[in-house]
């Protein structure tokens, strides 16, 4: 799903020097990238320096309001013949959304020829047919709502969508054999903790031409709000992993009190941590866990949940980490038994920051959702220390939307959780988590190894039992935990993970329990 932005700051093209410079120096689309974004980031600093302007959304025609139903919006479709490219047979192909329904705010849209030279992708009523909508009477002045990227990843006679930026500065990808579920974000702000959230947008892009053999594809992008601005670089490479690199350099306008580094946003309505009473379904969700690889080489597992109130936890970083993601590691379709959503094909989101990040948190976020149509969880890395209002924060990382092979710690690392008891009775104020490791590291130990769960209770708990002992129904290995909160006002933290002699086998999982 994606979500409207929240304002529009138009203003002049900024790629003229960006094409002088590559004519004059006779450089190739590499050099012109870079001039690009170096030009958009000096505009995002001028922008910075002054006052935000809210900009009146444009009158436009009943085809392109916000009075469209979503069947109405979903009526209107983009001509695949007029994609952008396609007659030339190039190997990307972009197509680009009607702004209506929600999605009623525009941006403008250039493509960037390898030379430099850039020319703004004008709206045309012509792109699109409009279904049983009446098209509208006149061209629209104010553009389209967003674009999508098409590429030929699960069979080369087909151009699949791989990539769409719509809605603020929300965007989302898949690879081969995927289907689309969590979102990212250029730039969250004040998602908690100051009032209402922020949504900085998305208002400008950039799409470079690409070569006729290119496997990547290069957009920039121009981002404004009330707090910041600046500049994003996506090189898109799609494939069995579709990798996306991202280059930013940000702005502040004024102090924030939270600024989110590579936000994701996902929904977790019911897992086996959470059933939801009467749903056919055992589980729904787009992700099922945070995955944290910190400075220090440790790896986390937080499982997600669907609090009754917000709850916001966060993992402090002395020195920058390695790495973090949503994960869907639940890939067997029994486990959601959803024919039409098929969240086992949902892709987990990983984060690898590229150069040192430095210290901050990773920042987890969890709403409450009454159904699976609202996104509920959000992540994101908070830094430390922030500059001073337009000085430029300059950050990269690299994203992998991922399917089966997806990222994992390299011993073992949790397959399931779940809460309760079985036949046996808990004793009063005792509660009981199920947690199920598997990897490589297990795998090699043989069925009456000494395995032992080192358990930690961080907050509010007692820790009354563990117990750990090989599966022999699947081979993996099960930890039974006991415990009592003892305050039910107050949440309960835990952290366990696996250890064989000396030896660490699995990452830590860490469970947090909100206030009663």
């Amino acid at each position: 799903m994606h979500l409207p932005g929240r304002r529009k700051r138009p203003f002049p093209s900024v790629v003229l020097r960006s094409a002088l410079a590559c004519a004059a120096l006779a450089l190739a689309s590499a050099q012109a990238c870079a001039a690009l974004f170096d030009d958009v980031g000096a505009r995002a600093r001028q922008l910075a320096a002054k006052p935000f302007v809210v900009v009146p959304r444009p009158v436009a025609p009943a085809a392109a309001s916000d009075t469209l139903t979503y069947d109405q919006y979903r009526d209107i479709r983009f001509r695949p013949d007029h994609s952008l490219w396609r007659d030339q047979k190039l190997p990307f192909e972009v197509q680009f959304f009607h702004p209506g329904f929600v999605n009623t705010e525009t941006v403008k849209i250039h493509e960037v020829e390898p030379n430099g030279a850039a020319h703004e992708i004008k709206f045309d009523t012509a792109n699109f047919d409009y279904g049983h909508n009446k098209p509208p009477s006149r061209a629209l002045a104010s553009g389209y709502s967003g674009l999508r990227v098409h590429f030929p990843i699960n069979n080369a006679n087909h151009k699949d969508e791989v990539i769409v930026f719509q809605g603020a500065s929300y965007f989302r990808a898949i690879g081969k054999d995927q289907r689309y579920g969590l979102s990212a974000r250029g730039l969250a702000v004040d998602t908690v903790g100051a009032g209402a959230e922020e949504f900085p947008r998305f208002t400008e892009f950039w799409l470079e031409k690409p070569a006729a053999d290119a496997t990547s594809l290069t957009i920039t992008a121009l981002l404004d709000s009330r707090s910041v601005t600046g500049a994003y670089r996506f090189v898109v490479t799609p494939g069995q992993d579709t990798v996306v690199d991202v280059q930013a350099r940000l702005y502040l306008r004024k102090d924030v009190k939270t600024l989110g580094i590579a936000p994701l946003t996902s929904m977790f309505f019911s897992g086996e941590n959470q059933p939801q009473p009467g749903d056919f379904r055992p589980e729904v969700h787009d992700s099922d866990g945070l995955m944290v690889h910190t400075g220090t080489g440790e790896w986390l597992w937080r499982p997600l949940s669907n609090p009754k109130h917000v709850l916001v936890t966060s993992f402090s970083a002395p020195s920058s980490i390695k790495g973090f993601g949503l994960m869907q590691r639940d890939r067997a379709y029994t486990s959601y038994e959803d024919d039409e959503a098929r969240y086992e094909l949902r892709p987990s989101a990983w984060i690898t920051p590229v150069g040192d990040w430095g210290p901050g948190r990773v920042e987890l976020v969890q709403l409450n959702t009454v159904d699976e149509t609202n996104d509920n969880i959000v992540a994101y890395w908070v830094p430390a220390a922030l500059p001073a209002p337009g000085a430029p924060l300059d950050l990269a990382y690299r994203m992998r939307w991922q399917g089966d092979a997806e990222q994992h710690p390299p011993g073992a690392w949790v397959t399931q959780s779940r809460v309760g008891r079985s036949f046996a009775t808990l004793a009063k104020g005792e509660e009981q988590v199920i947690v199920d490791f598997a990897g490589p590291s297990l795998a090699a130990l043989p069925a009456d190894a000494k395995v032992e769960a080192v358990v930690t209770g961080v907050a509010n708990v007692d820790v009354v039992s563990t117990n750990v002992y090989r599966n022999d129904a699947n081979g993996t290995w099960r930890l039974a935990l006991r415990f009592k909160q003892r305050k039910a006002d107050e949440p309960v933290e835990l952290r366990a993970f696996l250890q064989h002699g000396k030896d660490i086998l699995s990452e830590t999982w860490t469970h947090v329990i909100p206030p009663r």
